[in-house]
């Protein structure tokens, strides 16, 4: 996974804050208890308004809604700003409504042509589909050559085809290199250790060493213009028993790839919008998520957070991720099924509010983009008497330790002014190998 993108910045400029030290900061608020907000909605609204000024900074977009839709906190609410990867958050939005949370992608692998011994001399056509599994990875691709092997192919003697826009491990292949590298066996032993833990209950299972395709010739390595030319030369027809067989490998279903990619804020998202409809086609869908006064405050070039138009409010942000939040519940869901849980999930949030006073309380999603000045931090907190509280915090133009400490420190402040809980949420360690599917047909 790739981690969001953080430019360097170097010497960090002063501040009034502080230090933007979370003590310094909380000591500094000291003055103000903590209290329920329900027992004192204009004190707390006025200490969330302190806060957002004192900590976040009096020029940043902060926005803070309870669950019946009350305004707790808005400053700047209404300014679009470039939201990073909180850009990610409309198109999580998409393509669950689009394409539903056990929607699979497809890849299938045809094997065709004359067995000699363990040697194919034939072909194997890969075809992407129409939507291509972003996370077609290298443990996919040694199930599919301990399958080949199973059938008796250890080598094969023909051209490897790619049809359709074929990714592999998080990157567009075209020609199949990539994947005919992996499917020789060449991967980091991290994924035949996954591989391997995936079957270690089978016990007619005796390997030890990786599954591999020995690739003869230089047909797998020839320009796809030239393959057609070698491959008719070099396979003679035979006299030999005759394989054609189709191996379907269907990915994990796509809530759980979500939560995987949300949760490392993976930029590949920008390329899985496509199965959305594109960019265009999920901002369509954010705005009409909205109120209509808001709608003009959405705008994304791109479905990741990469696109330097990209723009959002804060209340907007809030919005959407309120319609994400329905759009779960229309499944049995709920938002830590798709997003990161601070101090639980591993990626962006792992590190972040997750001391006692936090770890587990907060859902959300971070954006992170330093050479716009971009920094963000949108969420939802459980309390015990007013349902879910949902925070969007949208910096700008700050260097990003900086707008970090902010988040976190305000986070603590809001989280004490709350009756905040836990959210019921483990961390899920079930690999994505786990959840494939590999079915073979003659």
């Amino acid at each position: 996974m790739r981690p969001e993108r953080i430019a360097s910045f170097g010497a960090q400029p002063r501040t009034s804050l502080g230090a933007l030290c979370l003590a310094g900061v909380l000591a500094g608020l000291s003055s103000l208890s903590p209290q329920p907000v329900a027992a004192a909605d204009s004190d707390a609204g006025a200490v969330l308004a302190r806060a957002a000024r004192q900590i976040v900074g009096a020029d940043q977009g902060v926005y803070v809604e309870a669950a019946d839709g009350h305004v707790l906190l808005a400053q700047a609410e209404a300014h679009p700003v470039h939201p990073a990867s909180v850009s990610k958050v409309p198109t999580t939005l998409a393509l669950l409504r689009m394409l539903g949370p056990d929607y699979r992608f497809v890849t299938t692998f045809s094997v065709s042509g004359h067995l000699a011994g363990n040697r194919l001399d034939g072909q194997l056509v890969v075809q992407a589909g129409t939507n291509p599994d972003p996370a077609l990875v290298d443990e996919d691709a040694l199930l599919v050559a301990q399958r080949l092997n199973g059938l008796g192919i250890d080598s094969i003697r023909g051209p490897l085809r790619v049809q359709g826009p074929l990714m592999f491990d998080w990157q567009n292949d075209p020609q199949g290199d990539r994947l005919a590298h992996a499917l020789s066996g060449q991967t980091p032993p991290a994924a035949w250790n996954a591989v391997l833990a995936l079957q270690s209950g089978a016990a007619h299972l005796r390997i030890t060493a990786p599954p591999s395709l020995q690739w003869l010739s230089a047909v797998d390595t020839a320009p796809v213009a030239a393959r057609d030319a070698i491959s008719a030369k070099a396979l003679p027809v035979l006299a030999t028993p005759t394989v054609n067989r189709v191996l379907t490998l269907r990915s994990e279903p796509l809530l759980p790839l979500l939560k995987s990619l949300d949760d490392y804020s993976n930029n590949i998202v920008a390329l899985l919008a496509q199965a959305a409809g594109g960019a265009a086609a999920v901002q369509r869908l954010a705005r009409a998520s909205v109120p209509e006064p808001m709608r003009a405050e959405i705008t994304l070039g791109d479905g990741a957070g990469v696109d330097p138009r990209n723009r959002l409010s804060p209340r907007a942000a809030v919005k959407l991720l309120r319609a994400l939040e329905q759009q779960l519940a229309t499944s049995g869901h709920s938002l830590p099924d798709v997003l990161p849980v601070s101090g639980v999930d591993a990626g962006t949030l792992h590190d972040r509010l997750n001391g006692a006073d936090a770890a587990g309380r907060v859902v959300g999603k971070t954006g992170t983009y330093g050479d716009y000045g971009a920094s963000a931090l949108i969420g939802a907190i459980r309390t015990r008497d007013q349902g879910e509280v949902y925070f969007a915090i949208l910096n700008h133009g700050l260097p990003v330790p900086v707008a970090r400490r902010r988040q976190d420190a305000f986070v603590r402040v809001l989280l004490a002014h709350l009756t905040s809980v836990r959210w019921q949420h483990a961390a899920d360690a079930l690999p994505a190998i786990a959840r494939a599917q590999l079915v073979s047909a003659p």
